[in-house]
């Protein structure tokens, strides 16, 4: 049932989602915009390629963990909530708990050589949405083991996960100005652009994937007011999918071997990044 569910989310949205770019592309080209580089997107092509076949690779052993974690659920919360809340309160968990994820990536030095993947592109366009780490669907299982401990349904979980992903391509364009008052709310391209710029004051901010109230509440807000600088501090200067995923790896093993002592080592595998966006 979540196989045929998860399918028929896809199925429905994988049409919008390319109607989407076939409209930014058509824009970017009726404007000149360049919005589009055909060495940026292939290696988009090629990041996406190994996320989901590492997706693949482990979606039944995650899905299996989390019947095996629902077994020793904290909260019961089919007894004291109507079905349309566990849905709303389900959506919101998984925004809690991707906006703690992401912040974290982007502060531990190994599970930034992970996701830095993302941020790699000096491009913002609906296809960035799918430059995705291989090794992302790995990185994510320790945080979000926490759902099912607290009663959330696994299968509720999954379906709900897959239609946030799809929301996540919304925010990666640049074609769509503010949107007033969705702003206050919710996690806008505006807000986004400002998450992938290099500009000294957006480094670090508005990690939210569906909400911004997240980043309003711990402070990692930042309005879009300078024009963005998509890309990374210190960027790859390649597009092969292949050294991205690993460049940041060989860093931090590099580091570790010529570190003077354990403690050092230790902060370049687990301290925050030394370069980065």
């Amino acid at each position: 049932m979540t196989e045929l569910t998860i399918n028929e989310i896809y199925a429905i949205g994988a049409p919008f989602v390319l109607a989407m770019i076939l409209i930014e592309v058509i824009f970017s080209s009726a404007y000149n915009r360049n919005l589009y580089k055909k060495d940026d997107t292939l290696c988009t092509i090629g990041l996406l390629t190994g996320n989901i076949l590492m997706v693949f690779a482990i979606k039944g052993v995650t899905l299996a963990l989390h019947f095996y974690l629902f077994q020793f659920k904290l909260f019961n919360i089919q007894e004291f909530m109507p079905v349309w809340m566990i849905w709303l309160t389900t959506f919101v968990m998984i925004d809690l708990v991707f906006y703690v994820y992401h912040r974290i990536s982007h502060r531990v030095n190994f599970l930034w050589a992970i996701h830095m993947s993302h941020h790699s592109s000096e491009e913002m366009n609906f296809a960035v949405s799918f430059r995705q780490a291989w090794f992302g669907p790995i990185s994510k299982i320790p945080f979000f083991m926490v759902m099912p401990l607290l009663g959330f349904d696994p299968t509720i979980i999954a379906v709900a996960g897959v239609i946030s992903t799809l929301w996540g391509v919304v925010g990666h364009t640049q074609i769509v100005g503010k949107l007033g008052p969705l702003e206050w709310v919710f996690n806008t391209p505006s807000h986004h652009r400002v998450h992938h710029g290099s500009n000294k004051q957006y480094i670090d901010k508005n990690y939210g994937n569906l909400l911004i109230v997240w980043d309003k509440m711990f402070g990692t807000f930042e309005p879009e007011k300078e024009k963005v600088k998509f890309g990374l501090v210190k960027n790859v200067n390649t597009f092969n999918p292949t050294k991205i995923t690993f460049m940041g790896w060989h860093d931090i093993f590099k580091n570790m071997k010529n570190a003077k002592s354990f403690n050092e080592a230790f902060q370049f595998f687990f301290g925050p990044p030394k370069t980065k966006n």
